[in-house]
């Protein structure tokens, strides 16, 4: 039987490391006439932009405290997201939808959470636990796009406007954190969406904002195995 707390464990590592990719880099915003805005204004401007839209996907990789952490994510406002997250070698899937959460971790992640039993029993499983609550409830905000761009956005040193640049063949404003490090790059034309963090030296890295308002299909895997149930059992 899996050790539940190790599992929580694991989860709320890689919720607490993808904020650090987040945070530290202000947002900004796009749209004619953003070239002229301060910097506080295009940080407020592109979070009201990015908290509006239905849908993002979210991709990338950085190196924090060390460690790499990647993930590939595609988020609908208010109704959930899904994707893979992977750090230290391990990787796992995540699915949120109707108020549950699902992972599914490979055979090295489960042998890490919970041993060798765990990774025998588990292997090709889904887990699902509630998404405000229980052992994987810390991963929803990986899935729900309010909250991530609230984390995203919620820490930064001071922002300098840094000029143009085109980013995946788009004009974008970029803002650079002068405390934290790390620069953001919004969109000059249209709304003023993010469209890509990135960060250099020890800690370098980009993760990329696309796809917005896009269609995402979000469904429970069958079969997923409820972890209160497996305490239960245990």
């Amino acid at each position: 039987m899996p050790r539940c707390p190790r599992i929580a464990a694991a989860a709320t590592l890689l919720a607490a490391a993808l904020a650090i990719v987040l945070a530290g880099c202000g947002g900004s915003s796009s749209g004619n006439g953003i070239e002229s805005k301060s910097p506080d204004q295009i940080l407020e401007a592109t979070k009201q932009a990015a908290k509006s839209a239905t849908s993002v996907h979210i991709a990338g990789s950085i190196v924090t405290g060390g460690k790499p952490i990647s993930l590939d994510m595609e988020l609908a406002a208010g109704k959930g997201g899904k994707g893979t997250i992977s750090q230290e070698g391990f990787t796992i899937r995540i699915i949120q939808t109707h108020g549950r959460v699902y992972i599914n971790g490979t055979s090295a992640f489960y042998q890490h959470v919970g041993g060798a039993a765990a990774a025998t029993l588990l292997q090709g499983k889904w887990l699902e636990v509630p998404a405000n609550s229980g052992e994987l409830a810390s991963l929803a905000d990986l899935t729900d796009l309010s909250k991530l761009i609230d984390t995203a956005l919620a820490s930064h040193g001071t922002l300098e406007k840094g000029g143009t640049a085109t980013v995946e063949g788009q004009k974008a404003v970029k803002l650079t954190d002068s405390t934290k490090g790390g620069s953001l790059y919004v969109a000059a034309t249209g709304t003023p969406y993010p469209l890509q963090i990135a960060k250099s030296g020890s800690e370098s890295g980009k993760v990329v904002f696309d796809r917005w308002n896009q269609p995402v299909t979000l469904s429970a895997p069958p079969g997923a195995i409820d972890i209160g149930a497996l305490q239960k059992g245990g």
